[in-house]
């Protein structure tokens, strides 16, 4: 056999090898990453024919479904971007479990956001995103909570995700946008969200919500300095990926992939049970629901000012009253219940008061602690009493420490009038008690 006759054999032998490898499959797998071309969405159980440890790829094959007539029914993958299951059977049953969050990613919002080797953020950074880049979720997974510089603990969850150079491991969602991708490019589906335009939906957004109970304070002019401090409020995480809401004894977060309109001016929280509805341009309400109870439905208040600068605008206020009796004393002397000093960090020293203790004053009461100014009087009151004031009594703790006075100041001092608990209607004195007791105070030297 002459030589060019051996090489035809040989050429034709190894097509026949090739040919034969091609078309026998080592298995099935997953589709972690969504291919464009062709347009494959992940999670998609797809049949392997080859893998290359040299180019690093696997050779699958093109469902009937996404096949295009006249081309190939094979492509390649990046081994990082599939997940070789072996047999059908296991490859079906990942693929059920990878089901709700087959078509999950996340946009990263954050330069620098670390993809972390354990869902704790003092474990070792194995990846840094840049602004913008997409990763996939794998997984939700418990992690330690994520703590904010402040030392409070940031609202979001723990997954597990994928870069998409197939770096592996955890990232927090608190920097993330999550967001559903169901075909095309994953760059087009981020255009697509930030193109759609809802006006109402933008103007909610532009918005800072907080519970109806500070707008009932506003309107009324009685500010509860201790509770707006906990800057309470609802906050749907449009950048963040992350509703919150954040009231007494409720502390709820909800991942979701999208705020899409329900109805009108109604959005829901795509992926969860979450959604909003104006009610009007400064009331929202907020529904959820919680396993094994009902429905729950919130309402928030978008406020006049910024909960900051309330703050200011209340602590000035008390700043201005304590100001003015210390200047009228700061010292003042009864002939029965002791001497009563204030300082200029609102605090106080009352010794010789024993006459009122236990009746207004606890036994174990220290004769020294803090002033604050943070009593309403009603209508009633403000016919005999200039204000209220709270002294919180150092050697005790709790509602025991809390001693309330109405007050009247005269040219010779100054008039107390002990406030029981019965006399209030949260932190207004509505009312006198049954038997009053009442102190005089004269200015003394200091």
């Amino acid at each position: 056999m002459s030589a060019k006759r051996r090489l035809k054999w040989l050429t034709f032998i190894i097509g026949l090898i090739l040919l034969s490898s091609c078309s026998q499959r080592l298995g099935w797998g997953i589709l972690l990453w969504t291919s464009e071309e062709p347009a494959i969405p992940s999670g998609t159980m797809l049949p392997v024919y080859i893998r290359s440890n040299i180019d690093h790829v696997w050779v699958v094959g093109i469902p009937e479904a996404f096949r295009v007539k006249g081309e190939l029914n094979k492509f390649e993958v990046p081994q990082s971007q599939f997940e070789f299951s072996g047999s059908k059977r296991k490859a079906r049953q990942r693929a059920a479990e990878f089901a709700q969050y087959a078509l999950l990613y996340a946009e990263n919002l954050q330069d620098g956001l670390p993809i972390r080797q354990d869902a704790d953020n003092s474990s070792r950074r194995v990846y840094r995103l840049k602004t913008g880049e997409i990763i996939k979720i794998l997984a939700q997974v418990e992690g330690a909570p994520a703590i904010s510089t402040t030392g409070d603990p940031l609202p979001g969850d723990w997954y597990r995700v994928m870069a998409e150079d197939g770096t592996m491991g955890y990232c927090f969602s608190y920097r993330l946008k999550l967001f559903e991708h169901t075909g095309g490019t994953l760059a087009g589906a981020i255009a697509d969200m930030e193109a759609e335009e809802d006006p109402d939906l933008e103007n909610l957004l532009a918005k800072t919500w907080s519970p109806e109970s500070y707008g009932t304070m506003i309107a009324n002019g009685r500010i509860d300095l201790e509770e707006l401090s906990r800057h309470w409020r609802f906050s749907p995480g449009q950048d963040t990926g992350t509703a919150r809401i954040y009231l007494p004894g409720l502390d709820q977060t909800f991942s979701h992939t999208g705020i899409r309109a329900a109805g009108e001016q109604t959005w829901r929280f795509e992926g969860t049970n979450l959604q909003m509805s104006l009610r009007s341009d400064t009331t929202l309400a907020v529904q959820f629901s919680t396993p094994g109870r009902a429905l729950e439905s919130l309402l928030f208040t978008a406020l006049p000012a910024e909960v900051d600068d309330l703050i200011m605008q209340e602590t000035a206020r008390r700043e201005e009253l304590f100001n003015n009796i210390y200047n009228h004393g700061p010292a003042f002397v009864s002939n029965n219940y002791g001497t009563l000093i204030f300082g200029e960090a609102e605090d106080f020293v009352w010794t010789d008061n024993r006459l009122l203790v236990p009746q207004v004053i606890p036994v174990t009461a220290l004769g020294s602690g803090l002033i604050t100014m943070d009593l309403y009087l009603s209508p009633e009151m403000q016919n005999l009493y200039e204000g209220a004031f709270s002294l919180y009594f150092d050697g005790i703790s709790g509602k025991a420490a809390i001693v309330r006075f109405m007050y009247a100041q005269d040219a010779q001092g100054f008039r107390l009038e002990y406030v029981p608990d019965t006399s209030l209607d949260g932190n207004m004195v509505v009312r006198r008690a049954s038997s009053p007791t009442m102190i005089y105070f004269y200015r003394a030297e200091y």
